[in-house]
């Protein structure tokens, strides 16, 4: 069984790109999941990684400043540039330009936290990036959207808290409660884990492939190649600045990852919220909700055979 769940693990990106494919071509499959569902499945990917956690990692997060600090500028900084410069590039309409700036600005994503505990990065960090850039998400998100599209979108601070408090922070406290209850038993359930999140990622995206199939089918390929650009640039310039400041390895995967991984789930709710006189523009965000999982899934086994190897070779010397 713990074999099974390595090769899911392992093999999450092409789990997720299968799920996509067969969203896609097959979205009535899906016609009976409602997007709602999203929600409790990324609850349940919170409480699993709260299984792994311990309460003195969040001391940790909260005794370093800096370090969260430096991943939200990076996050509030690179990602919107990255995606106004696309767009320029690329010269994208104006419902795409907005989508693409919508996902550039939005905070990061549980996904990344995923990501980040399968690259074997510093996932309590990670959380309290993800935790910290969703706070300021109502107050960064509408001021950046409007700087770089000349476009106004309002978010629902109320709602983006209990979603935070609902989706994120309590199923992570119940895992730790749980562990801090039983822990032979989580010690037990702690191998099966990654397989798990890799398949509710899996299904999280299928869910939202099958409800924006007709929009992704007339998207075209810049816009995936846009989207693609994106993604890489952020994990790219996310790993550097980690570099460049002389952060530890767990650390700079946990800043590559969360700056290149973003709530595009979000940025597709708002385009559908604020935008509707553009209805191209949720296409980014469905688009970046498929391929950052699988980027991050490539990424994290890359992250690993590097750690891996470094081990070795420490060992050996």
């Amino acid at each position: 069984m713990k074999r099974i769940c390595k090769f899911i693990s392992d093999y999450m990106g092409v789990l997720v790109l299968l799920a996509a494919i067969v969203a896609l071509l097959w979205p009535d499959a899906f016609s009976h999941v409602k997007p709602t569902s999203i929600n409790p499945l990324l609850g349940v990917i919170m409480f699993g990684m709260g299984l792994t956690l311990s309460w003195q990692d969040f001391r940790v997060v909260f005794s370093r400043p800096r370090d969260i600090a430096i991943g939200c500028a990076t996050q509030f900084t690179v990602m919107p540039l990255l995606a106004f410069v696309l767009a320029r590039l690329f010269h994208l309409d104006d419902a795409l330009t907005i989508g693409v700036v919508l996902v550039g600005c939005c905070p990061g994503g549980t996904a990344s936290n995923v990501i980040t505990y399968l690259a074997k990065g510093d996932l309590a960090l990670s959380v309290g990036m993800t935790g910290v850039s969703t706070l300021l998400a109502p107050v960064m998100t509408p001021l950046l959207v409007l700087l770089l599209t000349d476009k106004s979108v309002d978010v629902d601070v109320a709602a983006m808290f209990l979603s935070i408090l609902w989706v994120v922070i309590l199923p992570i406290v119940a895992g730790l409660v749980v562990k801090r209850l039983w822990p032979k038993t989580t010690e037990r359930a702690i191998a099966y884990l990654p397989a798990l999140s890799s398949i509710t990622i899996a299904t999280i995206v299928a869910i939202i492939i099958a409800a924006s199939a007709h929009r992704l089918l007339s998207g075209g390929l810049v816009i995936v190649a846009v989207v693609v650009l994106h993604n890489i640039g952020g994990l790219t310039v996310g790993y550097l600045i980690g570099r460049l400041l002389r952060l530890d390895q767990p650390k700079q995967r946990a800043l590559s990852i969360e700056v290149g991984m973003q709530n595009s789930g979000l940025a597709s709710s708002l385009a559908t919220l604020h935008f509707a006189a553009y209805p191209m523009a949720t296409i980014p965000g469905a688009i970046f909700s498929v391929w950052h999982n699988i980027s991050g899934a490539i990424v994290a086994r890359l992250y690993v055979r590097r750690f891996a190897n470094e081990e070795r070779i420490m060992s050996n010397e």
